[in-house]
């Protein structure tokens, strides 16, 4: 379920226009979904001309797809693999592939991978997303941990919790980055201007820490190894675009896909972000584990190019 909490603005605006603002749908498709009892006003079913009130919630029970009755189809994707056992399973995602079926998406994902490749998986987390307690956006590759016990599922979600996860990304951001170190603390919370992206400029946003770190500098971008204290949506790509520094290739919130030299070009097909370093403690034997993914070749040729 996905639950947006109104804001300021919102107030005395009709539920199934904001609906179809907050969800990207079409006012119509808003008014079935409400008339459904698909979006509910905090919690429950309301008529789609209720007039929104302050601290009202509007949540909308996501379209359960990828199979009939929301049961997730097993499909032979060929997904990498790092470590597997009978408690969790971790994968290296390749990018463009979604992490699990949803409205847009409802085949051809990550769980529908390991739905065909594990024999059990959890039975928590919801039926299109058993033992899911992390995601990666469809175009940031890198290392993902998914649980196939239910114990496990538990462990994981407390350790993400507590951020004793270590996480690591390398990510090429626009133009050459200020110092060799740094911290982003900057609040990050739904946008007001288009509900559909985050900003750091939301009027309810939640703490979000990101270090980084470069490691190598260019004519114009920079290679940067960024490590999460907090783990909000879109993390990186939002600071690393607030403080003037996109992420290359990212569409939403940089849109620097080209950088231009002269006659020659660099074009970036998807966001330069990488997923490089997943450690945690495995929940069920209480041992240190850590798994490295290699750049995928794209960010290796995307580097070679900018290096010259």
């Amino acid at each position: 379920m996905r639950e947006e909490v109104v804001s300021p603005e919102d107030i005395n605006e009709r539920l199934d226009v904001l609906s179809a603002r907050l969800f990207g749908i079409t006012r119509s498709q808003a008014q079935k979904a409400i008339q459904q009892g698909e979006i509910l006003l905090n919690g429950v079913q309301s008529a789609a001309n209720y007039r929104i009130r302050p601290h009202d919630r509007v949540s909308m029970v996501e379209p359960e797809a990828g199979g009939n009755d929301g049961v997730l189809i097993p499909e032979p994707i060929d997904v990498p693999i790092l470590y597997r056992d009978d408690a969790l399973v971790v994968v290296d995602k390749p990018a463009g592939l979604v992490v699990y079926p949803a409205a847009g998406h409802r085949s051809g994902t990550l769980m529908n991978a390991l739905a065909y490749s594990c024999p059990k998986l959890a039975t928590v987390g919801g039926p299109l997303r058993p033992g899911v307690v992390h995601r990666l956006d469809k175009d940031t590759s890198g290392v993902m941990v998914v649980a196939l016990d239910d114990t496990a599922y538990y462990h994981l979600v407390e350790q993400f919790r507590e951020r004793t996860i270590n996480r690591r990304y390398r990510t090429l951001v626009f133009n050459p980055v200020k110092g060799e170190t740094g911290e982003i603390a900057l609040d990050i919370g739904r946008s007001t201007a288009d509900r559909k992206k985050m900003s750091t400029r939301s009027r309810i946003g939640k703490e979000a820490v990101t270090r980084w770190r470069v490691l190598e500098r260019f004519q114009d971008a920079t290679l940067i190894e960024a490590k999460l204290g907090t783990g909000r949506t879109h993390q990186i790509r939002v600071h690393f675009a607030a403080i003037g520094h996109p992420v290359l290739g990212d569409e939403v919130y940089g849109r620097k896909t080209l950088l231009e030299r002269g006659r020659r070009k660099i074009a970036f097909h998807r966001q330069m972000l990488h997923a490089e370093i997943l450690g945690f403690t495995h929940p069920i034997t209480g041992e240190y584990l850590e798994f490295t993914s290699p750049l995928p070749d794209d960010m290796e040729k995307a580097i070679a190019e900018l290096r010259k």
